[in-house]
């Protein structure tokens, strides 16, 4: 369907197409280029922490950051209320999921459920940073985590450049990931990133990315000689191209993130006269950058017919998140059912995210705001 208002559209420039082509033309370093290391330093910089390994997605890197801590045999409590690769990494990398409930506030992990899901089995938490808002519990989920001895691996996929006094999501944990998505505030197509203060998961996670092979001074394309392998390990290496689009787009970032909060708050200013919804909450101290744009609904049934009646319009939206332990997989393997997460499934039935990306129009918003008033005027 062509929509009049899609629900992102990816944010790009010459400088974006100029970066691109750049190493087109160059004709080599296409897969190892240099501007691959240039946009892993630039991210550790802006984010202020020690290591970053670039990836060929956010979820090849959460699953590489899984095999690096080792929860092969153990549990790793998630939410259920996020994107479902969450989850699938701790099976990839031979964990068992163990889902908790989540807050409405914020749509990240429920610190006091999560206290109710640890058990001596238990090695790692993973706390999702939602749409670009930082999770309510991070700092009592650090706490937790501290308190039993367990690893805080944070999934900010969406959440790069969002904050919580000062401090930037994936930096609370001991390791954290990114992605890169076409629809997240930096974009690369696809894309991910991994970062840490510990050279040890560095040096694993690199080993993990590539083969496990040992890497000469020179790249593997340019080194005449042949490699040492000392483990097996994937390819999940991010183009060079990437690499470049990601050092342009990183440039601008601030940019792209002062225009989605810009419109953030002016759907929500328009969004609080209506009182059958509820507009996304920023916490003090926490710095948001609506990578996504989620309003709550009464019930399920106002939910769905305000979807239908804005598809009607042309205008684009989407539930994110259906609950993760309720797909299919997981009703099978691990015998998760409905009823089990009740907060979770019925905040699920009542989130609704529309339009919201960098150049979206006013006369775009204003359309969306009046076709969204006319529903609960009728």
């Amino acid at each position: 369907m062509t929509w009049k208002i899609p629900l992102f559209k990816t944010y790009s420039d010459e400088e974006d197409i100029n970066a691109v082509t750049e190493v087109i033309k160059r004709g080599t370093f296409w897969a190892v280029g240099p501007e691959i290391e240039e946009f892993e330093k630039k991210l550790a910089d802006y984010l202020g922490i020690k290591y970053a390994l670039t990836f060929n997605s956010g979820t090849s890197a959460l699953h590489t950051l899984l095999l690096a801590h080792d929860v092969k045999g153990k549990e790793v409590i998630v939410p259920s209320f996020t994107f479902i690769a969450t989850s699938n990494a701790v099976i990839l990398a031979g964990g068992i999921p163990v889902f908790a409930e989540s807050e409405s506030e914020t749509f990240g992990l429920d610190a006091d459920d999560v206290k109710k899901k640890i058990t001596d089995k238990t090695k790692a938490i993973i706390p999702l940073h939602y749409g670009g808002f930082p999770s309510r519990d991070t700092k009592k989920l650090r706490e937790i985590a501290d308190e039993n001895n367990l690893l805080l691996i944070e999934d900010a996929a969406e959440s790069l450049g969002s904050s919580i006094d000062g401090k930037k999501v994936g930096t609370f944990g001991d390791s954290a990931m990114f992605s890169f998505c076409q629809n997240k505030v930096l974009a690369t197509g696809e894309g991910g990133l991994i970062v840490t203060d510990s050279r040890e998961i560095y040096e694993k996670a690199k080993l993990l990315r590539s083969h496990g092979r040992v890497e000469e001074s020179e790249d593997y394309f340019s080194n005449t000689g042949d490699n040492d392998y000392i483990q097996v390990g994937y390819n999940f290496r991010m183009p060079t191209i990437l690499a470049a689009l990601g050092i342009s787009q990183l440039a601008k970032t601030q940019k792209i993130i002062d225009l989605r909060r810009s419109h953030g708050h002016y759907l929500s200013k328009n969004f609080s006269e209506i009182e059958e919804i509820t507009v996304p909450k920023e916490l003090e101290g926490h710095y948001q950058v609506y990578q996504m744009y989620t309003i709550q609904l009464p019930d399920q049934e106002t939910r769905d017919a305000l979807q239908k009646h804005l598809s009607d319009a042309g205008i684009m939206s989407k539930v994110y998140f259906n609950p993760v332990h309720l797909k299919t997989i997981y009703k099978k393997r691990y015998a998760y059912s409905e009823g089990d997460l009740p907060f979770t499934e019925n905040m699920s039935k009542n989130v609704l995210n529309v339009p919201l990306y960098p150049e979206i129009k006013k006369e775009n918003l204003d359309y969306m705001i009046k076709s969204i008033k006319e529903f609960f005027q009728r």
